[in-house]
């Protein structure tokens, strides 16, 4: 999968997506049991530089069926943060 740079309010996004269920013993990747998501948010320096960041794992009751229903998730999940939309979730500090 790809690394999806997205910018909101100054701040870059990145999903973070990956299997519901670890690989077997045996290398066998589960993708049927679908996908978890979290979210790395970034604050850039004027150099360009990253000065901080901070991931949040985005709840959700039972795995995503696809892995880009999780990206999209995730980015919602990050724009919502980022709008002090989510009770006990801050980006303050970044």
């Amino acid at each position: 999968m790809s690394n999806t740079i997205r910018s909101y309010r100054g701040l870059e996004i990145y999903p973070l997506v990956y299997p519901h269920q670890p690989r077997s013993p045996d290398g066998a990747r589960h993708y049927d049991a679908g996908f978890d998501a979290a979210v790395r948010i970034c604050r850039r320096g004027t150099d360009d530089t990253l000065t901080s960041s901070r991931v949040f794992r985005v709840p959700s009751r039972s795995p995503f069926g696809a892995a880009g229903d999780a990206r999209i998730a995730s980015a919602n999940y990050a724009e919502r943060v980022i709008d002090g939309m989510v009770a006990g979730q801050s980006i303050a500090g970044l």
